[in-house]
């Protein structure tokens, strides 16, 4: 449910806010009042086209924010939300609503917000399909499109929607089988080609068996090797100066051992009497103890240097191997290992011999005559649902002055495709004699906006919590019918949040809630406001909608009469 919302510089608006109830809202008022930027105003908050020249004249921007309860939803729907929520990283407020708002610039960006995150445009319509829907002019338009009418049908039957489920898997199946026998039969001399690419890369990669991080350690081994003499030379300069030439095997040098030094200097501390003499002995004895361990060290790393003077050309052979390989393949070594991975995959996948081609027609066969059983199934649960549907339809239809129309759904035979082998088209005649018409030749705007709220009553029927808005679909309608819409729309509100936006009295009347939008005309500029009208007030701008006549007490009585009336009856019906 929206719970409120609030508009600033956009259209004639220059600032409003209304919170917004359950059950059935209208906004009136005056041509050109505004009502239109109400509904622009929400359209932008499902997601919808961010036009510049809708800013207000003189403003930067224009901003539309509302919040929307969740709780009344269904626990699907509910779910659905809150993953979208948590997908953005949007947060709920404290009453546990998620607050949306969208800005546009007079300079034409837009940007959208969900729960205090910046989110794409696009994140805001994903998550208006699960708690909003607005029907207007345009959206009588789209019912006559042949997609938007096998959705309506869908929709109608829950049966269906296992059955359309169980066809699409199939359909998939069946596509990817088909475009790989297309492939493989149309591109056999090229797939054959790309076999023998693939062989003889994973081939040279295989001969070369590299590892992932070897190349870092050639570098360290090349870069030793090219400097083995000069590292040789320390090492050796080095022990000979803790451990004496013997230590080499070298001859000559006359100076003394560092440890044979320092040796008898810890022996001639360790004998004096005096205690701060033997702990600097003992210190030196420690020294002592770290010579050694380095004088080993030294003499390993001495001996483990290598003295083959051919290793460093293999080992800049090898690296040259492995550089052959990261510039065809990928950067490094571990990058040549994954694409030596997906290679072989991709070689796994190719079979072009004569087996494995009749293998895979008779895959697609199969799956061609799974498809036809499954499409035949759709198109059964279709059929009857589209009888029963232009049953239902036509009822309503007969309640909003429509008495002797007649409403049919027509299942037609069509090629395969994502939503099955259906198309439907919804027809309309004006009476049992007369053969029923495509809605898009047969219908006035008047009727296509009966037959619109027909399906919404139908289709909506066992829908709970949802937000509903209906921007003036009853344009060209009156009398009696307008009656009957006002009826409509408050039973649609029983279990739903209505919103619509009406020049209709007769519609008005049955309203929950009366929002009023009102002009005002300076000198200069053109604002709007949006006030809720008292029941008093709901009189005076229902006497004012039938005929102009607020003024005058007849006017004043008729419309206080209907009002009572559509009030009392709404009463009645919701017990």
């Amino acid at each position: 449910m929206l719970s409120d919302i609030s508009i600033s510089n956009l259209g004639v608006i220059p600032r409003a806010t209304a919170e917004l109830s359950p059950g059935l809202t209208v906004l009136t008022g005056e041509t050109g009042a505004g009502k239109t930027m109400v509904v622009t105003g929400l359209r932008l908050l499902t997601g919808g086209r961010a036009d510049a020249s809708r800013v207000r004249t003189g403003a930067e921007q224009a901003v539309v924010e509302g919040a929307f309860a969740v709780d009344g939803l269904p626990a699907e729907a509910q779910s659905a939300v809150r993953e979208i929520a948590e997908g953005a990283g949007a947060e709920a407020d404290e009453n546990g609503e998620y607050v949306v708002s969208r800005s546009v610039k007079a300079t034409g960006r837009s940007k959208a917000h969900l729960g205090g995150r910046t989110v794409p445009a696009a994140t805001l319509a994903e998550l208006a399909g699960h708690v909003l829907t607005i029907h207007g002019q345009n959206d009588q338009l789209r019912l006559m499109s042949p997609d938007q009418q096998l959705g309506a049908l869908d929709r109608f039957d829950p049966a269906i929607a296992p059955v359309l489920e169980a066809y699409r898997e199939t359909w998939a199946q069946w596509r990817a089988a088909a475009r790989e026998l297309k492939e493989r039969t149309e591109k056999r001399r090229e797939l054959a080609q790309e076999v023998d690419r693939l062989q003889f890369a994973i081939a040279e990669i295989d001969e070369a068996n590299p590892v992932a991080g070897e190349e870092e350690e050639l570098v360290a081994s090349i870069n030793r090797l090219q400097d083995v003499d000069a590292l040789r030379e320390a090492a050796e300069t080095a022990l000979v100066a803790i451990d004496g030439a013997d230590a080499v095997g070298a001859f000559g040098g006359e100076e003394e051992a560092a440890s044979a030094l320092i040796g008898r200097a810890a022996s001639a501390l360790a004998a004096a009497s005096d205690a701060d003499l033997k702990s600097l002995g003992e210190q030196l004895s420690d020294v002592a103890g770290v010579l050694s361990d380095i004088s080993a060290e030294l003499g390993s790393y001495s001996a483990n240097l290598p003295s083959d003077p051919e290793e460093l050309d293999k080992q800049l052979q090898r690296q040259q191997e492995l550089k052959t390989l990261t510039r065809k393949y990928a950067p490094d070594i571990a990058g040549v290992l994954a694409w030596r991975a997906k290679a072989g995959k991709r070689l796994g996948r190719i079979d072009t011999s004569a087996e494995a081609l009749d293998e895979l027609k008779k895959r697609v066969a199969a799956l061609e005559k799974e498809l036809e059983k499954r499409a035949r199934a759709l198109t059964k649960a279709r059929t009857a649902a589209a009888s029963a549907l232009g049953e239902a339809v036509t009822g309503e239809l007969r309640g909003l002055a429509m008495p002797k129309a007649r409403l049919s759904v027509e299942v037609e035979k069509q090629p395969y495709g994502r939503d099955g082998a259906d198309a439907v088209e919804l027809r309309l005649a004006p009476n049992d004699a007369m053969e029923p018409q495509p809605l898009a030749t047969s219908a006035s705007g008047g009727e296509l906006s009966r037959v619109m709220l027909a399906l919404e009553v139908i289709l909506s029927a066992s829908a709970t919590g949802a937000t509903l808005v209906f921007d003036e679909v009853d344009a060209g309608v009156g009398g009696r019918a307008a009656v009957e819409i006002g009826r409509r729309l408050a039973r649609l509100a029983t279990n739903n949040q209505v919103i619509v936006v009406t020049h209709l009295p007769q519609v008005a009347a049955y309203a929950d809630t009366h929002l009023h939008v009102a002009k005002n005309v300076g000198d200069e500029t053109v604002t709007s406001g949006v006030s809720r009208l008292t029941p008093e007030q709901r009189v005076e701008e229902l006497a004012r909608m039938l005929a102009g006549m607020e003024d005058s007490e007849t006017g004043r009585a008729h419309a206080a009469e209907l009002f009572e009336r559509a009030q009392a009856e709404v009463a009645s019906a919701r017990g």
